[in-house]
């Protein structure tokens, strides 16, 4: 046993409200320069929908991920190295512009050099590649308002594989929205496809990057990639792809989508893994065994073998102890309701979801029925307006028994939480019909429902000794007998060792989550000024005279 630490991230889909808060700051943060106006690396697709770049789930068409051969080894769908050699020059396999949209901008300066007419003037839509007017008929999210279309729906890969029952009541058409990012595999099949080894996975916390000083822009890892989260930017003839935000990651702060989530959905936390079964998990034969594999390649961080193997590859007790706090696994493998997503593609992904459970209570209560008891829940689940078969064909390469029993739980969640709310006596029947615990029912309720924000975001830092002095400029006058820059320093307020804008920032949030009081500079007190105060107290030192 092989025990290695990863980054991984839960999203609870019954919390996404589908507005798009998450793209849009991680687009500013990351993808708003030149070359990359079509680049999402976040982006939240509509179900049912062809996704973005479209129908990218249709390996068919795509060959992106692995696939089982006969001999019972991986082989990268898309070819070997002598297949990839073969046509590096011309790589067929790659979505167009027209399968991403073409980008555009808005001719504003019409509006205000248009001459005198009868027509209000307009400010018509401009290609961001060639300049030249178009018609906008295709964007990241088109989806979003035709899904459960006749437009959309038949090109749709997993609609397509699910029963001809589902298909045939879609007048009765349901909707869901699912946010991605790249998954940051333990078997990325975007690493294997790079010609020049710029992909490549970090060892410390798995976190897939690309050097952008080696990469020689084949392309052949946006081919590789069966998500489609590998892009390709064509002013630098370079791949880009989610960094996980690894800048912020490394200093204890979330991920800017995660941090910016409305709807408080996604859960970041380390798991640890044994990197030794990460193939034998990847390569089993029945695609419907992939879930629990891959579950299984998770360690428990409170086993003392765990613990010991992790300390001989030199993971700190801090990792360890994040690791034992961490909602992912909680979520993953204590409450069983974390599913991946596309196990089918065989990169064991590190971006799960938590499926959505549909208003079912509303659709048992208005036959007149109570809609929070346990057995009317049970028995509404079979009649979901999102279909099981459906939600099967994203997370359990088909296997609905694995998604009911996700459903159930979550049903059960809710019957059970509904009498300690009214202040009646609990039912320990709801919990065992299930499989679990009062103590873990109440348990998944807080972290699901009500957890703080140290609670969804457990990271642990990394270069403990050295952030600081990589983050802020050091000084020279710094040595043992010399004058120093410590604390306040004889030279003005921006002299001494000031806490890095990142880590202050950090610990003003953290503090706002939990408590009352004056939040900024909460870790190592810094001089407060109207800039980095957060409204809270009066700190003496901003109004001389006044009272603190």
């Amino acid at each position: 046993m092989k025990v290695m630490a990863q980054m991984a991230m839960v999203m609870n889909l019954d919390k996404c409200i589908g507005c798009h808060t998450c793209s849009v700051t991680c687009k500013q943060a990351w993808t708003n320069r030149s070359g990359t106006e079509y680049v999402w690396f976040n982006n939240v697709e509509t179900r049912p929908g062809q996704g973005y770049p479209r129908t990218y789930e249709d390996q068919e068409r795509w060959r992106g991920g692995w696939r089982r051969d006969r001999r019972g080894r991986l082989r990268l769908r898309d070819g070997g190295r002598l297949a990839k050699l073969a046509r590096i020059f011309a790589n067929p396999k790659l979505p167009s512009i027209d399968d991403y949209y073409e980008p555009w901008t808005y001719d504003y300066e019409n509006l205000i050099s248009a001459p005198l007419g009868e027509q209000m003037p307009v400010a018509p839509p401009r290609s961001l590649i060639s300049g030249k007017p178009m018609k906008v008929s295709w964007s990241a999210n088109w989806d979003d308002d035709l899904a459960g279309s006749p437009e959309i729906v038949p090109g749709d890969p997993i609609l397509a594989k699910v029963s001809e029952e589902v298909k045939l009541q879609l007048e009765q058409t349901f909707m869901f929205y699912l946010p991605r990012i790249c998954e940051h595999c333990l078997n990325p099949s975007c690493v294997a496809s790079c010609p020049s080894g710029a992909m490549y996975k970090r060892s410390e916390d798995g976190i897939v990057l690309v050097d952008q000083d080696r990469c020689r822009g084949w392309r052949m890892c946006v081919s590789g990639c069966p998500y489609k989260k590998v892009y390709f930017n064509h002013k630098t003839g370079k791949a880009e792809k989610c960094t996980m935000c690894y800048p912020r990651i490394e200093v204890g702060l979330p991920t800017v989508c995660s941090e910016t989530c409305v709807g408080r959905l996604r859960y970041l936390g380390l798991v640890l893994y044994d990197v030794d079964r990460v193939l034998e998990a990847a390569s089993v034969e029945d695609e419907k065994d992939l879930y629990e594999a891959h579950r299984r390649i998770l360690l428990d961080p409170t086993d003392p073998t765990v613990i010991a193997g992790a300390r001989a590859e030199g993971i700190s007790d801090e990792w360890i102890e994040a690791a034992q706090r961490s909602p992912v696994y909680a979520l993953i493998n204590t409450f069983q309701v974390a599913l991946p997503l596309h196990p089918e593609f065989r990169t064991v992904p590190m971006v799960w979801y938590i499926p959505p459970l549909s208003p079912i209570v509303d659709a048992v209560s208005r036959d007149g029925h109570d809609g929070e008891d346990v057995g009317n829940l049970f028995g509404a689940l079979e009649a979901l307006r999102i279909p099981v078969e459906y939600l099967a064909g994203l997370f359990t390469a088909g296997d609905t028994a694995v998604v009911d029993a996700v459903l159930r739980r979550l049903a059960a969640m809710r019957s059970y939480m509904r009498d300690i709310n009214l202040g009646r006596e609990t039912q320990p029947h709801i919990p065992e019909a299930v499989g679990m615990t009062e103590k873990q029912m109440y348990d998944m309720y807080r972290l699901l429902a009500l957890a703080k924000y140290e609670e969804r975001y457990v990271i642990p830092t990394a270069y403990v000794a050295t952030g600081p002095q990589l983050e802020e400029t050091g000084c020279s006058l710094s040595f043992e007998g010399g004058p120093g820059m410590y604390e306040s320093g004889p030279f003005g307020e921006a002299s001494g060792g000031p806490v890095p804008v990142a880590v202050e920032t950090f610990h003003a949030l953290q503090q706002r989550q939990t408590h009352e009081g004056m939040g900024a500079n909460a870790e190592r007190p810094s001089r407060v000024n109207l800039l980095n105060w957060d409204g809270r107290g009066v700190p003496s030192d901003m109004f001389p005279g006044g009272k603190s």
